[in-house]
């Protein structure tokens, strides 16, 4: 058509009708578009489908980590859960604030967001979460030589330190409008974690975290410590994108069943169930004792558990507890060495110097191998705790203390049990029955106890964080 044409058609009212076609589809696509992008997100119905779950959470020690090799998390743990009870698989994907996961669930990429989220009335705007999980409150956390904060005015002139797109953030501006002086410094992309470290090693004076997370991290750096608390209860919950409601129900009723059944409060108490006991004395000369003692003994603590098959952690861990790391520590009993060997047993396991420390660490790691292979009949973290307290208060009252558990009808290889059972064997109700007899029971829940703390901060120092951008979790 040419040009001429054109002008005429216009002159026609004809052009006129044309510009507002377009207009008018211009304006459907804008209408339209969001629509459709908002049916690209993930329902339960295509989870089911395809036979997998992708749930975001974020690489902290609460959520989501590697320990060698193996995923770990209190988060993820509860992932695993759930893809098991819908009947399909887990993947897993890491997004570091709750900012950059909001898209996740809008563009189908991700269908819950997992990751210790607070739920707050700014958020529910943008996404529909779960019934809570799991209460907490905010504390600000400071070094433990500083001014303590006992409330919130004592914030008053203070710097803050959170990071971005954060609840605790939300909660900071909130004072902010009500008239509190104080100043928010912001960090991207650093987690929690790091800033409780930052004040514990008196980098910076302030940050804030969830109470969870703060007692979660107290045995790490113990100088560090809870003050005030800056808000009301708050929960925990899941996060979905607002039209998966049936998703959302499911979840419920995922929550509803894990916590009937017991297995959420099992998952807590993995993660959770030691973090108040918290002495600290012990942890600080336990950080100092590491630096100063552990390197001299580590290549042989790391052989001996090596050719056992043990994590050489837990046997630092053990050797820490039998003698803070002291090779020529003896106790009232007679026990010698690092390992702590009596020497009946030294002489079974032909130990011939006691107090030398590569012969008393083998010695010890034996030993502990010897009774994990014993009680064969329990099963991964059970089998380990059992041959630990064994070691400790020996095989014959762990035989009392299963016989009785049995007689209880508790499970002889669950550890659990057995913490319960071993203090009544103080008792002379239950040690007349006992063929080894009277048992001070306590003291071998206390060693295991012990020794799982300090694990715990070792394998959290060897802590590997990794990319795993959907990978999948088998």
């Amino acid at each position: 058509m040419s040009s001429s044409a054109i002008h005429k058609l216009f002159h026609q009212g004809r052009g006129f009708g044309i510009i507002i076609l377009i207009l008018w589809a211009i304006g459907v696509f804008y209408i339209i578009n969001p629509i459709i992008n908002d049916y690209r997100f993930i329902t339960l119905h295509k989870i089911l489908k395809a036979g997998q779950v992708t749930v975001v959470t974020r690489n902290t020690p609460h959520c989501y980590y590697i320990y060698r090799d193996e995923a770990m998390g209190f988060e993820y743990e509860l992932a695993q859960e759930f893809a098991a009870y819908l009947g399909v698989d887990l993947k897993i994907k890491i997004v570091e604030n709750w900012k950059r996961m909001l898209p996740e669930l809008r563009n189908g990429t991700a269908a819950i967001i997992a990751a210790g989220i607070t739920i707050t009335p700014k958020r529910q705007k943008r996404a529909a979460f779960s019934d809570g999980y799991m209460d907490i409150r905010q504390h600000i956390i400071s070094h433990r030589n500083h001014t303590r904060i006992k409330n919130i005015t004592d914030l008053s002139g203070k710097t803050v330190h959170v990071q971005t797109a954060t609840a605790y953030q939300e909660r900071l501006e909130e004072l902010r409008r009500q008239g509190l002086d104080l100043r928010i410094q912001l960090h991207k992309d650093l987690p929690t974690e790091e800033l409780i470290q930052q004040v514990a090693e008196g980098e910076i004076e302030l940050t804030v975290a969830d109470s969870n997370i703060a007692k979660l991290n107290q045995r790490h750096f113990p100088q560090a410590v809870m003050a005030g608390a800056i808000s009301d209860l708050k929960q925990l919950g899941w996060a979905v994108h607002p039209d998966a409601h049936q998703l959302r129900k499911k979840i419920n009723s995922f929550f509803a069943s894990i916590r009937k059944s017991g297995r959420f409060d099992e998952i807590y108490n993995k993660y959770y169930g030691d973090v108040e006991n918290f002495d600290y004395v012990d942890l600080r000369a336990f950080h100092r004792r590491i630096k100063s003692r552990l390197s001299r003994y580590s290549p042989f603590i790391k052989a001996a558990a090596k050719k056992h098959g043990f994590d050489w952690r837990l046997i630092a861990a053990q050797a820490y507890q039998e003698s803070h790391l002291n090779p020529w520590a003896k106790s009232r009993a007679g026990a010698k060495g690092l390992m702590q060997l009596l020497s009946s047993t030294a002489h079974s396991l032909e130990v011939t110097d006691i107090y030398n420390p590569v012969d008393n660490i083998n010695g010890g790691v034996q030993h502990l191998k010897n009774l994990y292979e014993h009680f064969d009949t329990a099963t991964g973290e059970d089998r380990l705790m059992i041959a630990l307290a064994a070691y400790n208060v020996g095989q014959g009252h762990i035989q009392d203390a299963r016989n009785l558990a049995a007689k209880k009808k508790l499970d002889p290889d669950s550890w659990e049990s057995l913490s319960e059972i071993l203090p009544l064997l103080r008792y002379r109700k239950y040690y007349k029955h006992a063929k080894y007899g009277y048992c001070r029971g306590s003291e071998p829940v206390i060693y295991v106890k012990q020794i799982m703390i300090y694990y715990d901060i070792l394998k959290r120092q060897g802590i590997e964080y990794r990319d795993v951008q959907a990978k999948l979790i088998e």
